[in-house]
């Protein structure tokens, strides 16, 4: 009965040895790998071994087969040292990327950064004037130089004009207008005052035959709009006119640039 239970379990040695050292039938379920050296390891099932197919492994410098159906699960790993993680070429692309975009934005500064409108008063372009018994009413016409002298047009959009004589406002005028100045160009701006003096003084001047110089002081100031890139802006500008208070005068002026 106890030899019987024996031979039934077996000995400790041949259990050792079947652990160890598979079946043959086992043993016929595996297939190898070819590694990047030439010996193999054993990994897929032999039945499918004829109808599977093999490619290249790209991470074992062409000595090693993966199936095709793993080729996508598989993970590269590349020495720090590969050349592939140190192009050549990278540090001159990086400084001519740079270097483009310092170039592109030294250009749009220098071209869109504002300037400084010109506005220059260039006299009396003409006068009337008449009287009553103690005014003189005086209309005169002055012209107005504005130079743009920016990379982009500008429109002026509005011109107010204050005349003052003896520290009071004869005359005050305000203009729409829609002028386009275009990039680094002048135009001309005519416009008209009205102003009528009420100073006895100068009434006498004016009228005093026996005098043979009949000018009269005026101090003009304005305020001029302008927008461009869609800013609005305004400019103040200052001139002292001599007016001839006892006739008409026409005195044409041309069109002066003055440097930004």
């Amino acid at each position: 009965m106890m030899g019987e239970m024996f031979s039934r379990l077996g000995s400790p040695q041949q259990d050792e040895k079947s652990l160890l050292f598979p079946s043959p039938a086992s043993d016929s379920k595996t297939v190898n790998y070819n590694s990047t050296g030439s010996s193999k390891t054993f990994c897929v099932p032999c039945e499918g071994a004829a109808g599977t197919s093999f490619v290249t492994c790209p991470t074992c410098q062409g000595n090693g087969d993966i199936p095709r159906e793993l080729e996508k699960q598989l993970v590269a790993l590349i020495p720090y040292g590969d050349q592939r993680l140190k192009p050549r070429h990278t540090k001159l692309s990086v400084f001519l990327a740079v270097l483009l975009c310092l170039v592109t934005s030294s250009f749009i500064i220098f071209f869109l950064f504002p300037r400084s409108i010109a506005v220059q008063p260039a006299g009396l372009n003409s006068s009337t004037v008449a009287f009553e018994e103690a005014d003189i009413h005086l209309n005169m016409t002055n012209i107005l130089n504005v130079s743009n002298t920016n990379y982009y047009p500008i429109t002026v959009i509005q011109l107010t004009i204050e005349v003052v004589h003896l520290s009071l406002v004869v005359g005050q005028a305000s203009n729409s207008l829609l002028l386009h100045i275009g990039p680094l160009a002048s135009e001309q701006i005519f416009y008209a005052v009205a102003s009528r003096i009420w100073d006895e003084n100068t009434y006498k001047i004016c009228t005093w035959l026996k005098i043979k110089v009949h000018h009269v002081l005026l101090y003009v100031q304005g305020t001029l709009t302008y927008t461009y890139l869609g800013h609005l802006e305004q400019l103040v500008f200052q001139s002292h006119e001599y007016v001839d208070c006892r006739g008409n005068t026409s005195v044409p002026h041309l069109l002066a640039s003055y440097p930004p």
